[in-house]
């Protein structure tokens, strides 16, 4: 059937303990694509897969997540073949096992313009055969902010490459200001940089002032957006940055380090204003002025909440973007072309 699809997820898609942005935008995809018509079977990662993915009928269409995928990329390359494979991309690994599944698909989406460009540019792929689908966001209740701004969110695993040493340095840098900040994500994927932060924290003498709360999702993920004054990202790596947009969904400005797409996931307003501020990656200093600005001036405040605003209005939806999934799908069903 034209709209059948294969789609092979991480094996903790569902886990509300992992809720990580590549979990929701696969959930998201599955879900909408049933709700289309679409009959979509589900494939999970782990020790099964191989055989799992040897049982999949010759010619069907199948999308699996490349973080799936690079492990163990000889179950796709295998079947290329017989299989209209699409992966799907939400970062680039630049591995030898990213390289062969690459090579097997018949079309690669990816989740931002910079990725795209990356993976362009990394491997030998046929520029149309590589499509964008942004993440969506769902525009929620406006936040209701505090006068002093001070009400900060940090929204991430707790893991190095999400750079939170970076944002405890900065904040140290302003602790003769008033602010707390609240961060969300989960703290068992890498314990020692966790107990190194805590160690840091109490070190700079903020520690009183963070409040590490693991993985929420749901109605308390939402309330914690819902009270932010801004949203702060010291990340080193992102290949968009979903939490800005579910930030931008409720109104909440964004101080953000400017890497891979988040600048595509902050966007502007109609008008070109930014709704918040972008700034070099590994910098606290940078980070620490930008902070400075923010709690020490009425002024900046009210402008980036309003442009904030507007974003709002402007954000990219869902539907949107298994739209885009969708055409790739259909175009790869219709198809005599070779992988990618």
């Amino acid at each position: 059937m034209a709209n059948d699809v294969h789609f092979v997820v991480p094996a903790d898609i569902d886990n509300p303990g992992r809720p990580s942005g590549g979990n929701r935008y696969d959930r998201r995809v599955r879900d909408e694509l049933s709700a289309r018509g679409w009959r979509v079977s589900t494939h999970f990662g782990g020790s099964t897969l191989a055989s799992s993915v040897a049982q999949i009928p010759d010619d069907a269409v199948v999308l699996v997540d490349a973080l799936v995928a690079t492990t163990v990329p000889e179950a796709f390359t295998a079947h290329a073949p017989r299989l209209r494979i699409v992966v799907l991309s939400h970062m680039a690994f630049a591995s030898d096992a990213e390289a062969a599944v690459l090579a097997a698909a018949r079309a690669v989406i990816t989740t931002s313009a910079w990725s795209r460009h990356e993976l362009l540019t990394r491997y030998p792929l046929r520029a149309e055969a590589v499509q964008v689908a942004q993440p969506g966001a769902d525009v929620r209740e406006h936040a209701t902010f505090s006068r002093t701004g001070g009400n900060l969110l940090c929204v991430g695993a707790v893991a190095p490459h999400k750079g939170h040493e970076v944002l405890l340095g900065a904040l140290a840098a302003v602790r003769d200001l008033r602010w707390q900040c609240v961060l969300i994500g989960a703290l068992d994927l890498d314990p020692t940089f966790v107990a190194r932060l805590r160690c840091q924290a109490v070190a700079e003498g903020i520690a009183a002032r963070l409040s590490f709360v693991g993985p929420l999702t749901g109605d308390v993920l939402e309330t914690a957006y819902g009270t932010a004054d801004l949203l702060v990202s010291s990340s080193h790596s992102e290949s968009y940055g979903m939490v800005v947009t579910e930030a931008l969904a409720h109104g909440v400005p964004v101080l953000a380090t400017n890497v891979g797409g988040v600048a595509e996931a902050l966007g502007q307003t109609f008008d070109g204003r930014l709704p918040g501020r972008l700034v070099p990656p590994r910098n606290p200093a940078a980070m620490s002025m930008a902070l400075r600005e923010w709690l020490g001036d009425p002024t900046l405040r009210a402008y980036w909440r309003s442009a904030a605003a507007q974003r709002r209005g402007t954000l990219h939806s869902w539907s949107a973007t298994v739209d885009a999934v969708a055409r790739v799908l259909h175009r790869v069903a219709a198809s005599r072309e070779v992988p990618a």
